[in-house]
């Protein structure tokens, strides 16, 4: 019986059914949850981002979970995504010395020192804000930060009223506007160089949900998405979030050619960058990949072109 829940609890979890995961473990008596079934839930309720509750499981089972990298990964994981920094720090390097050189833990760990870093340096500014004059435009551009303010496009786009930031999902994606050092992390992380137009955009708005969300394809097939992921680390439906455009595609086995922009309702499947054509040298294509098969859509020439093309309506 116990091994046909585990077996059930793994397939769940390939399919993305999370609460099936933590409902069917919660309903298993306390005495009872041994410590696999216990990582199971801790695992499930990082992918539903309830990252309290996560290491308030991984907890209960510590002292045998010393000894397993994964069980340090996991709670690494969710105290990154609280921002307990310290905390994260001692679980992947433990992770990593029990299983050294993983890639995932490495990267966590080179986005925490970041993290203090850019804390630190947020810190020291603060303390000095006092005695000092506010910086000119053109100080804060030397300074690496990008005021929306100069940030023009092109035509009749309005970048601000682009989103619907009163949708209750909006906040799942939004960020702070990036720096450059973190546009040029990002884009190292995801080997990929950003399109103008999309990093132009996130500097005034940094992810969200569009107030118009749905694109008609080449083909005539109408596809609607749920929001548009923003340049960052720190938020799950961020490009390196957890739930962003890497992580997506290793769960999924999405094909590498690109970046995973938007995802869409019931995840059926996901709209990318396509790079084959133009290489990071040009502006890739914007397609729409299938979850199931794999079946790639081309959508528009560029993201710009998909960007204007969105309407508020099916079609």
């Amino acid at each position: 019986m116990r091994e046909e829940l585990l077996e059930q609890l793994q397939t769940w979890h390939e399919e993305d059914e999370y609460e099936q995961i933590v409902q069917a473990v919660m309903d298993v008596p306390a005495e009872e949850r041994d410590y696999e079934l216990v990582s199971h839930l801790g695992r499930a309720l990082n992918n539903l981002e309830r990252y309290d509750e996560a290491v308030e499981q991984f907890l209960s089972i510590a002292e045998e979970g010393q000894d397993d990298p994964l069980w340090h990964y996991r709670i690494g994981l969710a105290y990154y995504y609280l921002e307990r920094y310290d905390e994260a720090r001692t679980a992947f390097e433990n992770a990593d010395r029990l299983e050294p050189g993983d890639e995932d833990t490495l990267e966590f760990l080179s986005w925490i020192a970041e993290k203090t870093a850019e804390g630190e340096s947020e810190a020291a500014e603060s303390a000095g804000s006092e005695a000092a004059p506010e910086a000119s435009a053109p100080e804060a551009a030397k300074a690496g930060q990008s005021p929306a303010a100069s940030v023009a496009f092109e035509g009749d786009f309005d970048a601000a009223g682009f989103w619907e930031d009163g949708n209750p999902a909006a906040e799942k994606y939004i960020s702070a506007p990036p720096t450059e050092a973190l546009i040029e992390s990002v884009e190292e992380s995801l080997v990929f160089r950003l399109p103008a137009f999309y990093v132009n955009l996130m500097k005034v708005h940094n992810g969200g949900i569009p107030r118009y969300r749905y694109f008609r394809s080449e083909s005539g097939e109408t596809l609607e998405i749920l929001g548009l992921m923003g340049i960052g680390r720190d938020k799950a439906h961020s490009l390196c979030g957890a739930a962003g455009s890497r992580a997506t595609i290793e769960r999924e086995g999405y094909p590498e050619f690109g970046v995973i922009l938007c995802d869409t309702p019931s995840d059926q499947g996901v709209v990318m960058l396509d790079y084959r054509e133009s290489a990071n040298d040009g502006e890739p294509e914007v397609v729409y990949v299938e979850k199931a098969s794999k079946k790639v859509t081309r959508l528009a020439p560029n993201f710009e072109a998909f960007v204007r093309g969105l309407t508020g309506g099916a079609q």
